[in-house]
């Protein structure tokens, strides 16, 4: 059981990523009557879900409540539309946990006044359970804030905590965004294979799945990423054929580094 003593967990957005980490929250023992959610259209499952753990919807802000977190699972883009309701909500003992990208703590705290405030940078893997999540912390959290945050982030996987603010825009380029990065290997994957003669719908199914094992097979072996890579890679064999392309100077890396760099500075863009 998760204990929310300092006030009532206050969601803000039930889209996506907002409802796998609400699931996710109620699956560990957080208890339904604890729970706000702010969110003018949740979907039907999602509104049912509420509705079954005991939580209360709401479509606007109330008043008269003070939350213990304050969790913002909305697009940047919502901010400014949103926040200024929401400072009836904070209080000496409240903690914003933002996950938009790009979003500044300086820029939520200009809605909603100077309050312990932490960033985070979940991915959508969370949706089954299977995120990665990079967070960081301003001076005002205190160490019992921080642990319970992590504890609410943990539902969708591991919690990372960085240094600095500025590193939650690499975070956001890297994990926040890599999921897309590893469907289109997949979309790449299959289409070379069609061209190799395979039909469309084989060649797929084929790169679906050796993605998806690949990645449990990273995920339970204790070895390094490279050396999984090696384990599979013949002297002379066709891996190495491809490897041979793959790793080449003009290959995967200097792509990588060009596509998390991108992602990088429009995360940047994105606070201004």
């Amino acid at each position: 059981m998760v204990s929310l003593a300092s006030g009532p967990l206050v969601l803000i957005g039930a889209g996506n990523m907002g409802g796998a980490l609400l699931s996710g929250w109620l699956k560990r023992g957080v208890p339904g009557a604890s729970i706000i959610v702010i969110d003018p259209r949740p979907s039907d499952p999602m509104t049912s879900l509420i509705a079954e753990a005991g939580a209360t919807h709401l479509t606007e802000a109330p008043q008269d409540t003070i939350a213990g977190i304050l969790f913002l699972a909305i697009k940047p883009q919502l901010m400014e539309a949103v926040l200024p309701p929401l400072k009836p909500l904070i209080g000496s003992q409240t903690v914003v946990v933002s996950i938009a990208a790009g979003k500044t703590l300086a820029g939520i705290e200009s809605y909603l006044g100077q309050t312990a405030a932490i960033r985070a940078m979940p991915n959508t893997p969370a949706m089954v359970g299977r995120g990665v999540t990079g967070a960081y912390a301003n001076e005002a959290v205190s160490e019992p804030q921080r642990a319970l945050v992590e504890t609410l982030l943990k539902v969708s996987g591991p919690v990372e905590w960085v240094a600095t603010e500025a590193d939650i825009d690499a975070v956001t380029a890297l994990s926040g965004s890599g999921p897309a990065y590893v469907f289109y290997l997949v979309e790449c994957m299959a289409e070379a294979g069609r061209k190799c003669g395979l039909p469309a719908d084989l060649a797929m199914r084929l790169a679906r799945e050796t993605v998806a094992g690949a990645g449990e097979l990273l995920h339970q072996s204790p070895d390094e990423a490279s050396r999984l890579r090696k384990n599979v890679t013949s002297p002379g064999g066709t891996t190495a054929a491809a490897l041979s392309v793959l790793m080449d100077d003009d290959g995967m890396q200097p792509l990588f580094d060009k596509a998390i760099a991108a992602a990088k500075k429009r995360a940047e863009e994105l606070a201004v």
